[in-house]
C-alpha cells in the first residue's frame, strides 16, 4: 500500500481493496483518512502490526482486516473508533489480550476475532454492548470464566461463538442474551442450565450428565494445572488421583527406558549399519542392471558442449535441486533440455532417473532422449524440449502487444493441466507395483508441450512406497524426519498421500493464481492455507469467488468447475494423510468436476462415508472435514447469520481444527443494503 494514500486522498469515504494481492505493511499514513467510513482490506497478504494511527479514524463504521498475515496486538487506540459497527480481524496471527477499550464501542454490532492467537480473558464490558448481534472469538487461546451478570431486557439478541478456546467454570445467566451459543471444545463444567440447553452447542467440555464430553482425565488435568477444583462429573467425595497416577507412570516409564536404552542403541546401530550396507549393494546392482541401450541415444560430451555453447550461463534454464538444467540446440536444429548431475554431491539422482525411465513408460512423463555418462565427475541426461516450459512460468505469460501486462492461462487450459498431472500421478500410484511416489510435485515439475499437454519432470526423487514405509521405520522411531528439497524444512515421507498433499497445493495455485504456493516453505504454506481454505466449502459456491484468480474470466458453468477444483484441493490438503483421497479418485473428480459439487451427490455421500467400494465422489468427500448432517444428527439446527456476517455455524465442529469453515465473510451486496451513512 502506498505511503501517500493518507496524504493525497484525505476526503475518501470508502476504500475497498479486498482480494487485491496486496503485500507488505499497512502504512501509518492511513490514519490521515479521517473522512473514511468503510475500509475493506481483507484477503490480502498484509504483514506487520496494525498501526496505531487507526485510532484517528473516528468516523469509521466498517473495518475489515480479515484474512491477512497481521501479527502483534490490537492497539488500545481502537477504543477511539466510537462509530464502528462492524469490526473483523479474523484469520490473522494477532496475539496478546483484547484491549479493554474494545468493550467501550457502544455502537458495535459485529465483532469477529476468530482464527488468531489471542490469549487472556475477554473484556467484561464486551458482554453488555447494547447493539452486539454477532461475536466470534473461536480458535484462539482465550481463558477465563463467563461473567456472572444479568443484562437488561432491551439489549439486542445475539449469536456468540467461543469454541476452541480454554474457557472454564460454570455457565452463567449472561448466556440468556444469546439466541445462538457455541461453547464446544472448552473446559466448562457443572450442570447445563435449562436456558442454555436448547440453543447451545456444548460438545467437548466437562459437563456432567451430557454426552460427547471430554474424558475425566482431560478435565482433571486441566483444572489441576490451574489449581482449581473440578467436580469430577458430579461424583461425590472423590478426588481423581491424577497426580499420583502421573507420578507412578513417570517412574515406570523412566525405569523401563533406563533399563533398555543400552540395548536399543546397540540394536539401532546394527540395523542402521545393515541398511547402509544393503543400500550400497542395491545401488551397485542397480548400475549393473541398467540396460542403457534401451534408454535413448548415448551422446558424446563434445556434442553436448557444442549444443549448450560450452554450458554458457545464457543457456542455463535454472539450478534444479538435483542438477543444473540447460537448454540448447543440436546440429540438426532439434531443441533439447540437458540436466547436468554433479557426482561429487553424493546423491545418486542420475541413476534414480535412469532406473525410473528403464521401468516406466507413460505419455505423461517428459521423454528421455538419451544420456552422457562419459565423465566421472558429472553425468548428463537429455530430454525433449517442452516449448511452454513449466507451469510456474506459464501460468502468466507476457503479452505479444506493447502492453506490459501479463496474460494468464484460461480456465479450460488450467483444468486440462490439472487432469494431465493427475493422470501421471495416478499411473505411478495405482498402475505401478509397488506404487511409485514422485516426492517433488509442484508447479515447476509440471512441464508443458506446445499444446499444453502435461509431461511430469523432476524425477530424481522418485522411489517406491514400500521402500520408504519399511526401511525408514528406524528414522520414524528416532523422530529423524527424511528431508527432501521440497522445502528447507519439509518432511517428505515417501507415501502416495504426500504426493496428494503437494498436488493439492498445485490445484490451489491454478484456482487462485498465486504463483509459488506449491513450492513455498512450510511456514509460508501454513499462512497461505489459513488465508485461503476458510473460503472453500462444498456447501457454498459464492465463497470461492473471494479467492479465485481475478484474471480468470468464467461464466456460471465454469465457476462451478473452479469451485469443484477448490473443493478437491482442500480435500487433498487434509492434515491427516489417511483422510486424503486416492489419486485415481482425484483424477475422476477432475474429469467430472460438476459432479463434485452438485446437490444430488449429497445423499449418497451421507450413506457411504466408510465404504471402500463406494463411488469416487464419496471417496474424496470423505476427505473433507465438514460432513452434511442427517435428520437424526440435527438437520436444520445450523445457524445462519444474515446481514453483515454470512456464516454457517454447525454443531458438528469436531474437525474445525483441521479446516475451519468460512469465517465472518462480509457479503458486499448484503452490506450495501445495511450500510450506515
Amino acid at each position: 500500500m502506498p505511503n501517500w494514500l493518507g496524504v493525497k486522498v484525505r476526503r475518501l469515504k470508502v476504500l475497498d481493496l479486498r482480494n487485491c494481492g496486496i503485500t507488505g505493511g499497512v502504512p501509518f499514513s492511513i490514519g490521515n483518512l479521517t473522512s473514511l467510513s468503510e475500509l475493506y482490506l481483507s484477503g490480502n497478504g498484509l504483514t506487520g502490526t496494525i498501526p496505531s494511527s487507526f485510532g484517528m479514524l473516528s468516523r469509521i463504521k466498517v473495518l475489515d482486516l480479515s484474512r491477512n498475515l497481521l501479527a502483534g496486538s490490537v492497539p488500545e487506540c481502537f477504543g477511539n473508533l466510537v462509530n464502528v459497527r462492524y469490526l473483523n480481524l479474523s484469520g490473522n496471527s494477532l496475539r496478546s489480550v483484547v484491549p479493554a477499550q474494545i468493550g467501550n464501542l457502544a455502537d458495535l454490532s459485529v465483532l469477529d476475532l476468530s482464527c488468531n492467537k489471542f490469549s487472556g480473558d475477554l473484556p467484561v464490558t464486551l458482554w453488555s454492548l447494547p447493539h452486539l448481534s454477532f461475536l466470534d472469538v473461536s480458535d484462539n487461546k482465550f481463558v477465563g470464566v463467563l461473567p456472572n451478570i444479568s443484562l437488561n431486557d432491551n439489549v439486542t439478541k445475539a449469536a456468540i461463538n467461543l469454541s476452541h478456546n480454554m474457557f472454564y467454570g460454570a455457565l452463567t445467566l449472561v448466556l440468556k442474551r444469546f439466541s445462538y451459543v457455541d461453547l464446544s471444545y472448552n473446559y466448562f463444567q457443572g450442570r447445563i442450565p435449562d436456558y442454555a440447553s436448547d440453543v447451545s452447542y456444548l460438545d467437548k467440555n466437562c459437563f456432567r450428565g451430557s454426552s460427547s464430553q471430554r474424558t475425566i482425565i482431560e478435565c482433571a488435568a486441566f483444572y489441576t494445572k490451574k489449581g482449581l477444583p473440578f467436580d469430577n462429573f458430579g461424583r461425590a467425595n472423590h478426588t481423581f488421583p491424577l497426580t499420583v497416577h502421573k507420578h507412578k507412570s513417570k517412574v515406570i516409564i523412566l525405569a523401563v527406558v533406563s533399563a533398555g536404552v543400552g540395548v536399543i542403541i546397540l540394536f539401532v546401530s546394527f540395523v542402521i549399519l545393515l541398511i547402509v550396507c544393503t543400500r550400497r549393494k542395491s545401488r551397485t546392482s542397480q548400475r549393473l542392471s541398467l540396460n542403457l541401450s534401451a534408454l535413448g541415444e548415448s551422446f558424446s560430451h563434445e556434442k553436448l558442449v557444442l549444443a549448450m555453447n560450452d554450458f554458457n550461463d545464457a543457456n542455463l534454464v535454472k539450478n534444479g535441486h538435483s542438477g543444473d538444467i540447460f537448454k540448447g540446440v543440436l546440429e540438426g536444429g532439434k531443441h533439447i533440455i540437458v540436466k547436468r548431475f554433479d557426482m561429487h554431491s553424493g546423491k545418486n539422482s542420475c541413476m534414480v532417473e535412469l532406473d525410473f525411465f528403464g521401468k516406466v513408460s507413460h505419455k505423461r512423463f517428459i521423454p528421455l532422449l538419451g544420456h552422457c555418462l562419459e565423465k566421472q565427475k558429472e553425468k548428463f541426461l537429455i530430454y525433449k524440449c517442452m516449448p511452454k516450459g513449466d507451469l510456474s512460468r506459464s501460468l502468466y505469460l507476457e503479452n505479444d502487444s506493447d502492453d506490459e501486462s501479463l496474460m494468464s492461462l484460461d480456465w479450460i487450459t488450467r483444468l486440462k493441466i490439472a487432469i494431465g498431472a493427475a493422470e501421471g500421478l495416478s499411473y505411478l500410484h495405482h498402475e505401478c507395483f509397488p506404487p511409485i511416489v514422485h516426492r517433488d510435485v509442484r508447479a515447476s515439475s509440471i512441464l508443458l508441450d506446445d499444446k499444453y499437454e502435461v509431461r511430469l519432470g523432476s524425477l530424481s526423487e522418485v522411489c517406491t512406497q514400500e521402500e520408504e514405509s519399511h526401511s525408514h521405520w528406524i528414522t520414524r522411531l528416532l523422530r529423524l524426519p527424511l528431508k527432501t528439497k521440497q522445502s528447507d524444512s519439509a518432511v517428505a515421507t515417501a507415501t502416495c498421500a504426500y504426493d496428494v498433499y503437494c498436488f493439492g497445493k498445485v490445484l490451489l495455485e491454478l484456482v487462485t493464481g498465486r504463483i509459488g504456493i506449491s513450492s513455498s516453505s512450510d511456514l509460508v504454506t501454513k499462512d497461505l492455507l489459513e488465508s485461503i481454505l476458510p473460503y472453500i466449502s462444498v456447501y457454498d459456491k459464492e465463497l470461492v469467488t473471494k479467492i479465485i484468480d481475478p484474471s480468470l474470466i468464467v461464466d456460471e458453468d465454469l465457476l462451478e468447475e473452479v469451485w469443484a477444483m477448490a473443493v478437491i484441493a482442500k480435500s487433498c490438503l487434509n492434515p491427516k494423510p489417511s483422510k486424503r483421497p486416492l489419486m485415481r479418485y482425484i483424477l475422476k473428480a477432475l474429469e467430472n468436476p460438476t459432479k463434485v459439487v452438485r446437490e444430488e451427490t449429497t445423499t449418497s455421500a451421507k450413506l457411504g462415508w466408510r465404504s471402500c467400494s463406494g463411488s469416487w465422489n464419496v471417496s474424496w468427500r470423505h476427505s473433507l472435514p465438514c460432513q452434511p448432517l442427517g435428520k437424526d444428527e440435527g438437520e436444520g439446527s445450523g445457524f445462519y447469520l444474515q446481514g453483515n456476517a454470512d456464516r454457517c455455524l454447525s454443531n458438528r465442529r469436531h474437525l474445525k481444527d483441521l479446516f475451519p469453515e468460512p469465517v465472518g465473510l462480509l457479503d458486499e451486496e448484503r452490506l450495501t443494503g445495511t450500510r450506515m451513512d
